[in-house]
């Protein structure tokens, strides 16, 4: 049998990107997937159940990184015919009493908007969104050396200088936000809710240090451009760039092929897992030392998101207008309502009003609705393995803020969090984040070691498992390939990712 350069078990984001950059240097790469269709998180499919005619996006719908991730920058996607469309709310957040917060690409209508909060916002969000590239990465970095914080950030030592005032406001607004003073910045609750609902996809109690990384990066992205974005024609238009560009440089992708033991691998100098470190475990097995090994299983995953795709006669009829206009909103009402849903689930409890997340994409990407008909993506946040079909809850909670909804709601399907493996093993009890979202996993993720990704000789782990994290960014696979390619192959001069 011939012999590989690299093997890719997993065809996330992830695991493309590394695919692709080891291609690009001119190794012979295969890409193995479990599933009968590539994309991990990031595929869009047919549903005959709710509709012939509507493409659904299984996991991820809405992509920030996509738009301001390193790697998919210098790999361009619009050049590979990929349309980012980016509405001018990036998000919303309704609230009871014909009320929502609004958060316009337009900082300063997005100010005006927040009444007595305007000025706070402006002044911790402003210089995050005029310094994002060096917000983006630090937060995207390989969070152990600093050539992986300066990726997307040009200039050398001047580069590095560059990120000294905003990572400075980045990390005190962190602190701020992610403890006892988080209340003290804002008055309404409208603002309060614009940063919560962000800080609330972590799946973790609040407040937190990691989920106010997460809220300062993403809101700030909201207003530095083209950012929420929808892929036009859902997820799967970016995964199937990296899969074309992939196979342009002789690399290949085999669907159905699932590895559960070293034996399932075809020979090759590299094996790189975009899986989850358990996975990592049960197939590498003895070639992973003993101490690795012990860290490796310390791995935490968390707590878990319940889908829920549904089928509508026209646009989600939210009480506030200007909410309709944004492909994303957050549905949990007040910061004290979020924080007390996201303690019950913290306990193994559902909440009775659930964190709710939505996107109808059909806002900025016309082509998504057929026939008057239009998808729309949800899910609840719920404990680690739940069984529950968490439709009703899902429909009362945007019920409460779009009344008439059930009346435009013709068809649902809810996949329960204990299924979510069955379309994506990385999501093992429904944890969408591949691990639990705390400050020091999102640090020392998977484990502490200097190289995060190296596992064992030839063994790399590149999934968001790794730094930096969950997100549709394509950096985890980046980092760990570049790394390969200096340590299995000598390859000094990375390959460019221009098209």
């Amino acid at each position: 049998m011939t012999l590989l350069d690299a093997v890719v078990v997993g065809s996330g984001p992830n695991g493309l990107a590394a695919a692709v950059t080891l291609a690009r240097a001119g190794l012979g790469v295969r890409v193995l997937e479990a599933q009968p269709t590539v994309g991990g998180g990031a595929r869009t499919v047919r549903l005959p159940e709710l509709s012939a005619d509507l493409a659904f996006d299984l996991c991820s719908a809405v992509h920030p990184m996509a738009w301001a991730s390193p790697f998919l920058r210098a790999f361009d996607l619009a050049a590979h015919g990929v349309e980012l469309a980016a509405p001018d709310v990036a998000y919303a957040h309704p609230l009871d009493g014909g009320r929502a917060g609004i958060a316009h690409r337009d900082l300063d209508r997005t100010a005006e908007g927040l009444g007595p909060d305007g000025d706070a916002w402006r002044d911790l969000l402003g210089p995050l969104s005029a310094g994002w590239r060096q917000v983006t990465a630090l937060a995207l970095g390989d969070k152990r050396t600093l050539g992986g914080m300066l990726e997307g950030v040009d200039g050398g030592v001047a580069g590095l200088a560059s990120m000294l005032r905003p990572g400075l406001r980045f990390g005190t607004g962190v602190l701020e936000q992610g403890g006892a003073r988080w209340d003290r910045r804002f008055l309404t609750e409208e603002a309060k809710g614009l940063l919560t609902g962000v800080a609330a996809h972590n799946i973790t109690p609040l407040p937190s240090l990691s989920g106010a990384g997460t809220s300062l990066l993403l809101a700030s992205l909201a207003h530095a451009g083209e950012s929420w974005a929808i892929p036009v024609g859902g997820s799967q238009a970016i995964v199937d760039a990296l899969v074309r560009d992939l196979e342009a440089h002789g690399g290949t992708v085999e669907a159905g092929r699932r590895v559960e033991r070293w034996s399932d691998l075809p020979p090759a100098r590299a094996v790189l897992f975009d899986t989850t470190p358990a996975t990592v475990l049960s197939v590498a097995g003895d070639r992973i030392g003993p101490a690795r090994r012990a860290a490796l299983r310390r791995f935490r995953h968390g707590n878990a998101a319940a889908k829920v795709d549904f089928v509508l006669s026209g646009p989600v009829p939210w009480q506030v207008p200007d909410v309709g206009r944004a492909a994303t909103v957050h549905v949990g009402g007040t910061r004290a309502e979020m924080v007390a849903a996201e303690d019950a689930v913290a306990s193994g409890a559902h909440a009775e009003r659930p964190v709710v997340l939505v996107s109808d994409p059909g806002v900025v990407d016309p082509g998504r609705v057929r026939g008057g008909l239009r998808p729309l993506w949800s899910y609840a946040h719920v404990p680690a393995g739940s069984t529950r079909d968490v439709t009703e809850a899902v429909v009362r909670q945007i019920e409460r803020f779009a009344p008439g909804f059930r009346d435009v709601a013709v068809a649902s399907r809810c996949v329960p969090a204990a299924q979510m493996e069955h379309h994506n093993q990385n999501y093992p009890g429904g944890d969408i984040s591949a691990g639990a979202a705390t400050m020091w996993q999102m640090v020392a993720r998977p484990t502490a070691a200097p190289d995060p990704y190296l596992v064992a000789e030839g063994v790399y782990l590149c999934s968001a498992s790794t730094p930096p994290g969950p997100g549709v960014h394509g950096m985890a696979g980046w980092h760990a390939a570049r790394r390969a390619l200096r340590r299995d192959f000598d390859v000094r001069d990375l390959p460019t990712l221009r098209p």
